[in-house]
C-alpha cells in the first residue's frame, strides 16, 4: 500500500511522523520502504543518523518512486514524504497514492491549507479519489488552550478527509528522539509520546 504523508503548509511534522511510522512497522515484522521526495531531505538526515548509529531494523530509502509495476510496491507498506517545494512531486505522489495522510496542526490556517490540499487532491484524482486521513499533529498540551478542541472539530466538517481519534502532541520527545535517529519509542518506551504514536499506528496499520 503506498501512504503518502503530506500537506501543503509546511511545518507541519511529516517527516517525523512518516520515520516514526517506519520504524514501528518494520518492529512488526513488516516490509517497509520509504521514499524522501522532499528536496529538504528531512527524512533523509535522520535515516543516515540511524545508519550511522548502526541502528536496528534498517529502513530502504529512496528519492524517486519506481514504475508502478515494480514489486516493492505490490510487497512492502510504502511511505511518501513529500512537500510542496517539488510540486511535480507533490503531485505524482497524489496520483499513485492509495491513502493519504494529512497531519493538522492546531491553528486556522492549518485548516485553511487543508481544505485547499483537498481541493487538490480531488482536481488531480476526479474519478479515483485516494483515501484521506487527517489527525491533530502538535497538539497543545495545556488543557485550557481550545485551539486544539477547535481544529479538530473544524477537521470534522470538512468534505473528503476522514479525522482519526489519535492526536499526537507537542512533546519534546519528537524532537530529541528524531535528532538521535529513533522513533519515539525506541528513546523513551513508556512514555507518553510512544503511547500515543502507537495508537495512531494501529489507527493507519490495523
Amino acid at each position: 500500500m503506498i501512504t503518502v504523508i503530506a500537506n501543503l503548509k509546511g511545518g507541519t511534522g511529516k517527516s517525523t511522523v512518516n520515520f516514526n511510522l517506519a520504524v514501528w512497522l518494520a518492529v512488526q515484522g513488516r516490509r517497509v520502504q520509504l521514499y524522501d521526495l522532499d528536496p529538504q531531505r528531512t527524512l533523509t538526515d535522520v535515516m543516515e543518523i540511524r545508519d550511522e548509529e548502526g541502528f536496528e531494523p534498517q529502513i530502504p530509502l529512496e528519492h524517486r518512486l519506481p514504475g508502478p509495476r515494480a514489486k516493492v510496491l505490490k510487497e512492502a507498506e510504502v511511505l511518501v514524504d513529500v512537500g510542496t517545494a517539488d510540486m511535480e512531486a507533490l503531485h505524482e505522489a497524489l496520483r499513485r497514492a492509495h491513502r493519504v495522510v494529512v497531519p493538522v496542526p492546531p491553528s486556522q490556517a492549518d485548516v485553511w491549507s487543508t481544505q485547499r490540499f483537498l481541493r487538490m487532491i480531488r482536481d488531480l484524482r476526479p474519478k479515483s479519489l485516494p483515501e484521506v486521513f487527517g489527525f491533530i499533529n502538535r497538539a497543545d498540551t495545556h488543557l485550557f488552550v481550545r485551539e486544539t478542541d477547535e481544529t479538530a472539530e473544524a477537521l470534522k466538517l470538512l468534505p473528503g478527509i476522514q479525522p482519526l481519534k489519535t492526536r499526537l502532541h507537542q512533546r519534546t520527545a519528537y524532537r530529541r528522539s528524531f535528532s538521535e535517529g529513533l522513533a519515539v519509542f525506541e528513546l523513551e518506551p513508556l512514555g507518553k509520546a510512544a503511547r500515543e504514536l502507537q495508537k495512531l499506528a494501529a489507527e493507519l496499520y490495523p
